[in-house]
């Protein structure tokens, strides 16, 4: 009878060592954040561990930065490139050794003691394994599943973030410096009516208060250019650093203008629902509920039992010829005489409590933060729209209207200075409306997939005004 009560002990030890034991993937897990990249963004990923995925890492975003750069572009060379998005997924592979580390039976203990004098001497050795630990390995092994799956979702998130934030540097980048380009073209005809009445004004042929008001609006005008070129320069330098670029490389460049608006507006009437099936944070709170569900339950079936160990032990004693040899088992638990278990029991609840409200909060910002991203994506569509189609055109109009009248002598310097102003105002309005746009496309896009950055407005006004810098690494 005792064979057939061993050989079942060996057979159950057998079953639960072969059903906790995990593997290192060949991807490191990256083949999720890879798929999650292709899906929601059309973009490869890498996770550079080699000498040669840095070779080829490397071809790719030289080839993409000989061309203009272009915002998928942009966002491409950031996600092979950025040197944090690789940190990301280096905790990706830290998250793996756990998972594999936490799904391996636990190590036995072996001691072995030897005491002599009086001529004889007596050698005896233990071996020690925590059976507990190895009833409960299936269950800690799956929660370790859920942990590595939740790393995965976090490195995808990071990659969507990271994309986000390259696209909104970007438009930013491009808008700055479509800006600079039209002031300086205002600066250029500033500064030759400003020579020309200078010129008039030594001939009498206009007055003192005219020549001021032309010298004025020179000023004006390279005051605002240079307040632009330093904006266009933080601008670019912010997309250099989500880019990861340094050296020979910010030699970039960019288009001159920003893309034009879409025919037509998206439309998403089931925004929410998008937002709660897709966002990869909410999926991450999901996951974070079941395993810590997973964890009450393990320590609720062991709240009486937390220490059990079975210990083989093994005895040998020579005394002159002879040898005497002893054989037993050793059984260790912990008495629970002063905590049955409660303290355990009631912090796992409070954890479980704690990550359904994460849930929920996680579940209604994402609702809320898509609607609110797509109310300023259509308002900021309509803005730029109406700038395009009537302000813009009506402002070349009486520009137009104003020159005629002006060389007709009907209406006096001051006048068409006052028209000059204001076209500036307007064309500089249209291009920050075009870039309002795109940033509230890019925003929308987060709000449903995932990737926003933490405290990002969905008004890109609001966005701008906070400089965007909290979103860089």
């Amino acid at each position: 009878m005792q064979p057939r009560v061993r050989t079942g002990a060996v057979a159950l030890i057998a079953s639960l060592l072969l059903s906790g034991c995990a593997a290192f993937s060949p991807d490191g897990g990256m083949s999720f954040v890879a798929d999650t990249a292709g899906h929601e963004l059309r973009k490869d990923v890498a996770a550079i561990r080699s000498d040669e995925d840095a070779s080829a890492a490397r071809e790719a975003v030289t080839r993409l930065l000989k061309r203009p750069l272009t915002a998928d572009a942009a966002v491409q060379v950031a996600l092979l490139n950025n040197r944090g998005l690789q940190a990301a997924y280096a905790e990706l592979g830290i998250a793996e050794a756990r998972m594999v580390a936490a799904s391996l039976p636990p190590s036995p203990t072996l001691s072995v003691s030897r005491l002599a004098g009086g001529g004889a001497s007596e050698i005896e050795g233990k071996l020690l394994g925590d059976i507990l630990a190895l009833a409960t390995l299936p269950a800690r092994s799956e929660t370790a599943h859920k942990r590595f799956r939740q790393a995965q979702l976090r490195a995808a998130e990071e990659t969507l973030r990271l994309a986000q934030e390259a696209r909104r540097t970007w438009y930013q980048a491009v808008a700055s410096q479509q800006l600079v380009g039209y002031l300086s073209q205002a600066q250029t005809a500033a500064d030759t009516a400003a020579t020309l009445s200078e010129r008039l004004g030594k001939t009498g042929a206009i007055n003192k208060l005219d020549q001021a008001r032309q010298q004025t609006f020179y000023a004006e005008t390279a005051a605002q250019l240079a307040t632009a070129r330093q904006g266009a320069a933080s601008d670019r330098e912010r997309l250099v650093r989500a880019l990861g670029l340094w050296g020979r490389d910010l030699n970039f460049r960019l288009p001159s203008t920003l893309p034009a608006l879409p025919p037509r507006p998206l439309v998403q009437p089931a925004i929410e629902r998008e937002a709660i099936k897709r966002r990869i944070d909410v999926q991450i709170a999901r996951l974070e509920t079941e395993a810590l569900a997973a964890t009450l339950g393990l320590t609720q079936a062991t709240r009486f039992l937390d220490v059990f160990e079975l210990a083989g032990l093994g005895k040998r004693t020579k005394a002159g010829d002879e040898i005497e040899r002893e054989r037993g088992l050793e059984v260790e638990l912990r008495i629970p005489l002063f905590d049955f278990g409660e303290s355990r029991v009631r912090e796992a609840e409070q954890r479980y409590t704690q990550a359904i409200n994460r849930l929920a909060e996680t579940a209604v910002n994402a609702r809320s933060q898509a609607r609110d991203a797509y109310r300023s994506y259509r308002a900021t569509y309509d803005i730029a729209g109406h700038y395009r189609r009537e302000i813009l055109p009506l402002r070349q109009i009486i520009s137009d209207e104003m020159l005629l009248r002006y060389n007709a002598m009907q209406i006096d310097v001051f006048t068409l200075l006052t028209e000059a102003r204001q076209r500036i105002a307007a064309n500089t309005a249209a291009i920050e409306a075009k870039r309002n746009f795109w940033l509230a496309s890019t925003t929308l896009s987060a709000a449903v997939i995932g990737g926003m950055p933490a405290g990002a407005s969905s008004s890109p006004a609001m966005a701008m005004a906070g400089g965007g810098e909290a979103e860089g690494h």
